[in-house]
């Protein structure tokens, strides 16, 4: 395909014409497409409705420690829960604390509890003058707003294709004390697919923070969620780092089954060192006596171990592989070689990251919005809905069917190609 930079005014202008005419076409359909979130669709769900079926009220509802866990106890979690997300994120589970059924609430929490009562021990961070967060982008939305709501100055920390600029964490953590935390998903990022490399790992672990309460906020959310069983990425463990480098205590890492399970009633958790668990513990026994201990035990029936785990996950993969597959088909067979976009080929994770040219992003999306196909707002991916490009667009494959995702990625072409042409256009 010839790049449209080197097409002529008027070859361009005919091009326009024939593409409004097939955009106009799609929109008299009145499609409402939704590729906004990154949410399992209905086949992935029915996935986990056997889990359903684990307790009767016949059983005797008791974990491996004797505990009705009906009743209160056990702060902590089931041990077998805690050994079962412990495998999951490749922690030993005396490392490891069982939550609700959303992590994104326990990494709001953590926020929140050392705004008010600080760090093991350190100034609460609503005491202080200033406090910062670094957030690689373009990264999870959500991510950032956890930090915007409490007011905390969110610093853009650009990703490459081995994770964060390291060169400029490195360098702000360690010379500037209001810096408190990062943001990371590491493996399979969100949006980009990327995984941390081995030695971005270990840069991790060996920074030297000015501010002794600085916390890498680890949200391993795709750990397990690959797409092909030839080719995964491996991410090294973090903990493990930084326990080598003399840093135990300088990593929360977040984990749940919301893509693995149900969205809206999984299990979460958060792995730490014994002085942060300590330090989180110290909080819980005010704030509950205990997390739902039955959907716990339903969760560890229903796998019987990480073995099960991955043999589920595998059935996800094969209902998500095909639609990542169609979108990345239809992105090369359309835009391949044109020169207005490039995008993302993950190997796991929910999304795929496409950058359009500058100043478009918005443009594009308000586009596809005419024609029926609801899409993450543009900016979304960076801190305050700012992308200073204006260019970066999250594409969410996993809800739609594959009928419907077809139509929507082909909605989501014409609009880049009508919104570039204009662009250039403008330019000539």
């Amino acid at each position: 395909m010839t790049p449209y930079r080197e097409l002529s005014k008027e070859q361009l202008q005919a091009m326009k014409g024939d593409l409004e005419k097939q955009f106009e076409e799609v929109k008299a359909k009145g499609l409402n497409l939704d590729m906004s979130r990154g949410k399992p669709c209905k086949e992935q769900l029915n996935l986990s409705m056997g889990m359903l079926e684990e307790l009767k009220s016949t059983d005797k509802l008791k974990c491996e420690t004797g505990i009705d866990c009906r009743n209160y106890g056990l702060l902590e979690g089931i041990p077998e829960a805690r050994r079962l997300l412990g495998e999951m994120t490749e922690v030993a589970p005396e490392h490891i604390i069982i939550f609700g059924n959303s992590s994104l609430n326990v990494m709001f929490d953590t926020v929140s509890r050392s705004m008010t009562h600080g760090v093991c021990g350190s100034t609460p961070w609503c005491r202080l003058d200033k406090v910062k967060f670094l957030c690689p982008v373009p990264g999870y939305d959500r991510h950032f707003r956890i930090t915007e709501y409490f007011g905390i100055e969110m610093i853009n920390v650009p990703m490459t294709p081995t994770g964060p600029d390291m060169d400029m964490v490195e360098e702000l953590v360690s010379s500037d004390p209001a810096i408190k935390g990062i943001w990371c998903v590491p493996k399979y990022s969100n949006p980009q697919g990327i995984t941390y490399s081995a030695e971005t790992v270990k840069r991790f672990a060996r920074l030297k923070p000015a501010a002794e309460d600085f916390r890498i906020f680890w949200d391993n959310a795709y750990c397990i969620h690959h797409l092909y069983d030839e080719h995964q990425d491996f991410l090294v463990e973090i903990l493990d780092e930084c326990e080598k480098a003399g840093n135990p205590d300088m990593v929360y890492k977040f984990v749940s089954t919301s893509k693995v399970t149900f969205p809206g009633s999984g299990i979460a958790a958060v792995a730490a060192s014994p002085r942060n668990l300590a330090d989180i513990k110290e909080h819980m026994t005010v704030q509950t006596i205990g997390h739902d201990k039955i959907n716990q035990l339903r969760h560890v029936r229903f796998f019987g171990g990480i073995v099960g785990m991955h043999k589920h996950m595998k059935k996800h993969a094969e209902i998500l592989r095909p639609k990542f597959e169609a979108v990345e088909n239809t992105l090369e067979q359309e835009l391949g070689g044109a020169q207005i976009g490039t995008w993302t080929k993950p190997m796991g994770g929910y999304f795929i990251s496409f950058d359009a040219l500058e100043g478009c992003a918005k443009k594009i999306v308000a586009k596809a919005a005419e024609a029926g196909l609801k899409m993450t707002e543009a900016g979304a991916t960076y801190p305050y809905g700012i992308d200073p490009q204006d260019s970066n667009i999250r594409i969410a494959p996993s809800f739609p069917s594959l009928e419907e995702l077809q139509l929507a990625t082909e909605i989501f072409v014409l609009s880049v190609k009508l919104v570039s042409i204009d662009k250039i256009l403008e330019e000539k």
